[in-house]
């Protein structure tokens, strides 16, 4: 089985390597060029560096490798960044999976492929919205969350035009090793580790912390895809969550209670999104009955993600 996966040397990608090299099989990771903070501490020879806007370049990777899993994980990530990377949040992910299913189709058209969608699809819900099940009316509101629909669409055209075995996940928030600080749990989890070793002030800085999440583990999450790849519906979509919500108040603490340390917490305006909704919680019935099921505690997760934090810094 040979598996290609793109945007290999991000956090989930690199669990979804990591997970196939476990199962024995051949193994491609894609990154780009200007990921190097990312790429210089790689030594893998099977990361190869390809923009997926290079639809040519692309092309010659699908010919030469001719992958049987296509798991795409490249993308401008970050939902509260979009607002200032609005176009390149749009090319990167609509034109880039565009791209992905133009050069399966071409050379591939058998391979399974799992496209990377978001819980931001939903976008502006009620509390009495949630739990949020799959065939719910979206309605974005960050650019992030819009360009996920046009993702989500284009595999579901994929699938419905040409036969071809696209899944859909959307993703709700994957917590895990190897992620960079822009996420609140990571920036929480680096500070503290960066107050542990006495590098800051006790004092950590904060956005809103009265909002409600559903995290799940990307160790949970890429078992749950796999799952999805293996007995789920082609085209159909699929909340990958844990359908539980934490307040981001009750992640610090924990996180504070893992460190050891005392600190103030200090609220940053500057930290506050542009929108931000006050629940986000997904119904997980629909990936429960394929069969999976959660491995990971919450408190195990970020003591995972503070121990990652003291290793790096």
């Amino acid at each position: 089985m040979k598996v290609l996966v793109l945007g290999g040397t991000g956090m989930v990608g690199a669990h979804f390597m990591e997970s196939f090299k476990n199962d024995g099989a051949e193994v491609w990771g894609l990154a780009r060029n200007s990921a190097s903070s990312r790429m210089a501490a790689i030594q893998d020879k099977s990361i190869i560096r390809c923009d997926i806007l290079e639809r040519d370049a692309l092309m010659r990777v699908m010919k030469e490798i001719k992958p049987d899993i296509i798991i795409h994980m490249a993308a401008q990530a970050f939902n509260g960044d979009s607002w200032n990377l609005e176009y390149v949040t749009h090319t990167t992910n609509y034109i880039g999976t565009l791209n992905v299913l133009y050069c399966a189709r071409e050379v591939v058209p058998e391979a399974k492929i799992l496209l990377a969608c978001s819980s931001a699809e939903y976008g502006n819900i009620k509390e009495e919205d949630c739990p949020l099940v799959e065939d719910r009316l979206l309605k974005p509101h960050t650019p992030y969350g819009v360009s996920k629909v046009g993702v989500e669409n284009l595999g579901r055209q994929y699938a419905l035009n040409y036969g071809m075995k696209v899944f859909l996940p959307r993703m709700f928030i994957h917590v895990g090793t190897g992620h960079p600080p822009a996420t609140a749990i990571q920036n929480f989890a680096r500070q503290l580790a960066l107050i542990k070793k006495g590098v800051l002030k006790p004092e950590i800085h904060v956005g809103n912390l009265e909002t409600y999440r559903d995290y799940i583990d990307v160790r949970d999450g890429v078992k749950a895809m796999r799952i999805l790849m293996d007995k789920g519906n082609p085209g159909e979509a699929y909340n990958i969550c844990n359908g539980k919500a934490y307040q981001i108040r009750e992640i610090l603490d924990m996180l504070i209670e893992i460190s050891g340390v005392k600190v103030d917490v200090i609220s940053d305006k500057k930290l506050f999104r542009v929108a931000d909704e006050p629940l986000l919680l997904g119904d997980d019935t629909k990936i429960k009955a394929l069969g999976y099921t959660r491995e990971y505690s919450m408190h195990k997760t970020l003591e995972d993600v503070f121990a990652d934090w003291e290793s790096r810094i």
